[in-house]
């Protein structure tokens, strides 16, 4: 027997708790993802650590939740998806425990990835168990109260992980899940309902293969991505293996997928016209979401000097601008406003962010110059975030809504990935090739050049130190300057090069709307 759509979903009281934990969920994991960069440095220094081997705290995580989010729909429908979204609280739960008492970097590793196994199918099943509960006309309403989760998560845990290093120690960065991860299980377990889509596959039905070929192409890109700057991309040998063993897992999956007859991702799904822009729209918000979220913080700490607590701060005007748009969006939605047009817009204003940022920065850019730009970027990111899933959302039905959703999360988890890796090998790259060119303008010959230096020399003579060590340390902070200088422009380049590419998806979000008419997805799915 397959359930009909309409025994999903759900009205008042109900809908309202489901609501909360879906969302409470998605909140986990986001937070979770992002808390730990606060206090790498902390782990560093208790379990003896080097900064290579701490990433892999973060690296962990990535790799197992983008192998665990296309499968989550076939996982769902092998255990029911109560259970299986019930069971991934404990297992992310439990481990978040487990990362808490680790006594070694490696251990933190292993719980970390285990973690991100049952954190990535907290994500994609919490968005599909809200579409569904909320009937069709509302769907856009329920992408937008899961859209506050998902786009506030990540500005949340800086401050958050901030507060609780330096107030207690880091585990507490971890502890703090076991709460609510024990709530939302048990009301997981009360409201949730499974749907069922067919039966579930006896075990040598399942496509072993799909999953080991999934688990190397995406886990191997994952670590080339993470790994690839530090370790000089193709000129190092295990990179360059792990590239390949990625192109050819991706090349034998998708063969596997068309040919076998229960395949774990359902790639039939991408013939959905919007569900392939969507996803392409994903993988690019993915890359300016993160990827801005990567360069504040680092521009604020390292340029800026201001501490982890503060640097979080920065970013939480935007994500309540983002949060409370979030409704109004969804309303719009509602109404008919196409989606084509709310995306273009939200690019634009991007671009303007970017633009904004690429002006105002400097070596010593004050708070109130910073603060506008990035209210600007959440209103941005609302008019984004909601019409890009409605939109690939809107014209599957049924069991496909899982699909559909998996392939958007895991788009923009990679988005982010790719974003990130490529962001800091061209922060590297730029800011030597600008060190060179700001260098060669220090002529020691030059009146001012020599007039500084002195300057410099004597403010060190009247702290006591002797004319050589001073003229030494007056060339120390020449030098200091120029690559402080030299990082800024290297983080000026990267957003004006992250605003083209936000404007250059404008034409191709107004080039949808007269391809397809039928955007709107109260139109789309009667």
């Amino acid at each position: 027997m397959i359930q009909g759509q309409d025994d999903l979903v759900e009205y008042g009281f109900r809908r309202i708790i489901i609501t909360v934990t879906a969302v409470l969920c998605a909140l986990l994991e986001i937070v979770d993802t992002t808390i730990v960069n606060v206090a790498l440095t902390n782990m560093r220094g208790s379990l003896g650590a080097t900064l290579t081997d701490v990433a892999w705290v973060i690296t962990a995580y990535a790799i197992a939740n983008v192998i665990v989010i296309p499968m989550t729909s076939w996982l769902s429908q092998q255990f029911g998806r109560r259970n299986y979204f019930a069971v991934s609280i404990v297992i992310f739960t439990t481990a978040s425990f487990l990362c808490g008492n680790a006594t070694n970097i490696w251990e933190l590793v292993a719980f970390r990835f285990i973690q991100g196994l049952g954190g990535g199918a907290l994500l994609v099943t919490a968005q599909t168990i809200i579409t569904e509960s909320y009937p069709v006309a509302k769907r856009g309403m329920a992408q937008a109260i899961y859209g506050m989760g998902v786009i506030v998560g990540p500005t949340l845990g800086p401050p958050l992980g901030g507060y609780l290093v330096d107030n207690f120690s880091w585990p507490y960065i971890f502890y703090i899940n076991i709460p609510l991860g024990i709530i939302a299980t048990i009301l997981t377990l009360s409201f949730v309902k499974s749907p069922k889509y067919g039966e579930k596959l006896k075990s040598n039905q399942v496509d072993w293969y799909g999953i080991i070929l999934l688990a190397s192409f995406i886990g191997s890109l994952q670590f080339v991505l993470e790994h690839g700057q530090q370790d000089d991309w193709f000129n190092d040998g295990l990179i360059l293996t792990l590239s390949l063993v990625s192109l050819f897992g991706l090349i034998l999956f998708i063969w596997r997928q068309m040919t076998y007859k229960y395949p774990i991702v359902n790639l039939s799904v991408l013939k959905d016209g919007n569900l392939r822009i969507g996803t392409v729209m994903c993988f690019i918000l993915g890359f300016g979401l993160y990827g801005s979220t990567l360069i504040i913080p680092i521009y604020t700490q390292s340029v800026l000097g201001w501490t982890a607590t503060d640097a979080g701060l920065l970013l939480i005007p935007g994500s309540i601008t983002t949060a409370l748009l979030m409704p109004f969006v969804g309303r719009m939605i509602q109404k008919g406003v196409p989606q084509a047009y709310m995306v273009s817009i939200g690019f634009a204003i991007f671009f303007v962010f970017c633009l904004m940022m690429y002006t105002n920065m400097t070596p010593d850019t004050g708070v109130e110059h910073l603060y506008w730009p990035l209210i600007l970027r959440g209103v941005g990111l609302g008019l984004l975030f909601v019409p890009i899933t409605t939109l690939s959302l809107s014209t599957l039905s049924g069991k496909n809504i899982g699909e559909g959703a998996a392939f958007t999360g895991m788009m923009r988890q990679l988005g982010g990935s790719f974003g990130i890796a490529i962001i800091t090998t061209f922060i590297t790259r730029f800011s030597q090739s600008h060190r060179v060119n700001l260098i060669a303008n220090l002529d020691g010959s030059k009146f001012e050049v020599q007039q500084r230096i002195i300057q410099l020399q004597r403010g060190f003579m009247s702290k006591g130190f002797s004319a050589s060590e001073a003229l030494k340390k007056a060339y120390q902070a020449i030098d200091y300057s120029v690559m402080k200088q030299s990082i800024v422009l290297s983080y000026m380049d990267i957003f004006l090069y992250l605003g083209l590419l936000f404007l250059c998806c404008i034409p191709i979000m107004l080039l949808i709307k007269k391809g397809k008419n039928k955007i709107n997805p109260a139109d789309a799915m009667h």
